[in-house]
């Protein structure tokens, strides 16, 4: 609040600054626009034009104001030598008054003379305010810290808001324990971890995690990120380093939490600018502060990263962040703990069910799922719902994973009735092979540039997937394009991704997993890692181009199998794929239960949350009439 005052006030003063010097270079102007020479102001004088005569005496010389007799007045300077003056104004009976010249003050003599360079003063400093960001303490407090403390009394995070990453919680108890009893550690020549580096992918809930920490132990907690040290000047970066650590002192014991710490932890001597960027010389200072302070002081410094890979090695050796805590995306049974955490803030119907909601969100991390239940609540008040129910969950999802519904969209009835018999087709495979993941629902409502999907649910995490998945997998893959050729007697490009995810699962069996009876146990490939364009980047090994033709041969040899699997089921079991599709024509979106009735020979009952108006055959969109005049 005082710097915003103080940046108002230095504002205002500029501005009036600026108004004072503009008025009076406006008034001397004003005061010298109607001078005269001195000369013709003696001709006016002998010539009695002049009645009136006002002398101001100077330093330097006279300012004479004078009066003429039709009203006007003159301006005019003259020397102190010219001695003969009163007597011309005398002899030509013209009233004059000598008055001295008012002396200016010291201080408004130099506020004039100096008010230019005061000006630019106030400026720079101003906008270097303004890129600073306005730090604490003055405009020239640059190296001040820009690190956020948290105190006991504003921190309410502990363990409980957090969920998911129960093994990563179990690692840091300890700490806790140490900000709490020291001296429990340190009686047996314990010594606790100065730094811990906190390693996961983004959104896994790294800076939540350091947060209940010190929510748990009740001490301050001070938040930076990595680029808050990096700004225009050499040495700002490590000047605020030294001032983090040294506010981190007084109020030990803390936790100094630094988020993003590859911003200033890179590899050093990896970039242009060699061994005197501002960069590096932040990351040295940082090196010496971790490695200088004693660990009675109960400082302990803890960072987050997703890229721990290109921090310097110095960072991660004994003695400063020599302890990395993981935190991986959650399991099925971790998102369902944080659906839980997060469904507490919603109003969630009884139909609900977060054990089904974690099993349709493989992959997803922490801020997924908040993100999840927040679209479902949004869902929920966009029909005016008072609670969150099943529904706004599965069309949520829905929108996350694949986009927002586009029921506007104008499709031709032969496009969608190929799009119902490619889903069946899809569908029915999942269904006939046991070792596929159960099928969730199937829909032909367009999101974003899918025309339709089939969702299935892994019963659980598949970390480990067998030969047999795989295989059934690529036969699911398949039934798309099949049930076309076999129902619409057409080929279309819709499959294009579907052929794509099958030749990748069939190369990488045979070229990665060993999974090739012919080939034997060998790899073929090795992903570097690397990414170009946007895509890892695979290379293979030397082998010789003999064996290279029976890898691909091989590769060619599932792909026909598993092509053939499906078509043999799709071909033997017509009545029941037609079925699905005519379902899938008739309400859009059916789920488990249509198509169990389907498979067991039972006509499909309608979907729980299906109406008339919802499908767009029966209500298609209204055309937008144009009743403008047509063009002559």
């Amino acid at each position: 609040m005082n710097n915003q005052w103080f940046s108002k006030i230095a504002v205002w003063l500029v501005i009036a600054l600026v108004l004072f010097t503009v008025f009076k270079s406006f008034n001397t102007a004003q005061t010298q626009s109607g001078r005269v020479a001195y000369s013709d102001f003696l001709e006016e004088v002998r010539s009695k034009h002049i009645q009136s005569v006002e002398i101001t005496e100077g330093s330097g010389g006279i300012d004479i104001t004078a009066r003429t007799t039709d009203g006007k007045t003159e301006h005019t300077t003259g020397s102190l030598l010219d001695r003969g003056l009163t007597g011309d104004l005398l002899n030509n009976n013209v009233k004059f008054d000598i008055k001295p010249r008012e002396e200016q003050g010291m201080l408004t003599t130099l506020l004039l003379s100096w008010a230019p360079m005061l000006l630019l003063i106030g400026v720079w400093v101003y906008f270097m305010r303004q890129m600073q960001g306005g730090g604490k303490g003055g405009a020239f407090s640059f190296g001040k810290s820009k690190a956020k403390m948290l105190d006991e009394a504003n921190n309410s995070v502990t363990f409980a808001d957090v969920a998911g990453c129960d093994e990563a919680k179990e690692e840091v108890k300890e700490l806790v324990d140490f900000l709490r009893d020291p001296q429990k550690f340190q009686k047996l020549g314990g010594r606790i971890p100065r730094g811990v580096l906190l390693v996961g992918p983004p959104g896994t809930g790294k800076t939540l995690l350091a947060k209940a920490i010190a929510g748990e132990a009740k001490v301050p907690f001070f938040s930076i990120s990595g680029s808050d040290f990096v700004e225009m000047f050499v040495g700002v970066g490590a000047a605020r380093v030294r001032d983090m650590f040294e506010q981190a002192k007084k109020s030990a014991p803390c936790i100094i939490f630094v988020d993003e710490i590859d911003a200033v932890g890179r590899h050093r001597g990896a970039g242009l600018g060699g061994g005197n960027d501002e960069r590096e010389q932040t990351l040295n200072q940082m090196l010496v502060e971790m490695d200088g302070f004693e660990t009675n002081l109960g400082v302990i410094v803890m960072a987050a990263t997703n890229r721990p890979d290109i921090l310097d090695p110095a960072l991660l050796r004994p003695g400063r962040f020599d302890r990395q805590v993981y935190v991986t995306l959650p399991d099925i049974r971790g998102r369902e703990q944080i659906l839980g955490v997060h469904m507490r803030k919603v109003p969630i119907g009884t139909d609900v069910n977060a054990n089904v909601i974690a099993r349709g969100t493989p992959g997803m991390s922490g801020a997924d799922l908040a993100n999840l239940v927040n679209e479902a609540a949004l869902m929920a008040a966009r029909r005016s719902g008072r609670v969150v129910e099943m529904i706004d969950f599965e069309k949520a999802k829905d929108k996350i994973f694949m986009g927002a519904e586009r029921r506007s969209a104008v499709i031709d009835p032969e496009d969608l009735k190929n799009t119902a018999y490619h889903e069946a087709g899809h569908a029915f495979v999942m269904l006939k092979l046991p070792k596929h993941d159960p099928v969730h629902k199937v829909t032909i409502i367009p999101r974003g540039r899918a025309l339709g999907v089939a969702f299935y649910l892994p019963e659980k995490d598949n970390n480990a997937p067998d030969k047999e998945y795989m295989l059934a997998n690529i036969a699911a893959l398949y039934a798309g394009r099949i049930a076309e050729e076999v129902f619409m007697n057409q080929q279309t490009v819709g499959a294009s991704n579907d052929f794509q995810r099958a030749t990748q699962i069939a190369r990488d069996m045979v070229m990665k997993y060993g999974m090739s009876e012919s080939l034997g146990p060998m790899v073929y490939a090795e992903n570097e890692g690397e990414v170009f364009l946007g895509r890892s980047v695979t290379r293979t090994t030397n082998i010789s181009e003999s064996t290279m033709q029976k890898v691909d041969a091989e590769i060619r040899n599932i792909l026909d199998t598993q092509y053939a699997l499906a078509r043999h089921l799709i071909e033997t079991e017509r009545d029941k794929v037609e079925a699905i599709a005519q379902a899938l024509l008739e309400w859009e979106t059916i789920y488990r239960e249509q198509m169990d009735d389907i498979m067991e020979g039972r006509p499909p009952r309608p979907p729980k949350d299906w109406t008339p108006t919802m499908n767009r055959q029966n209500n298609p969109p209204p055309v937008k009439v144009d009743n403008a005049p047509a063009a002559a």
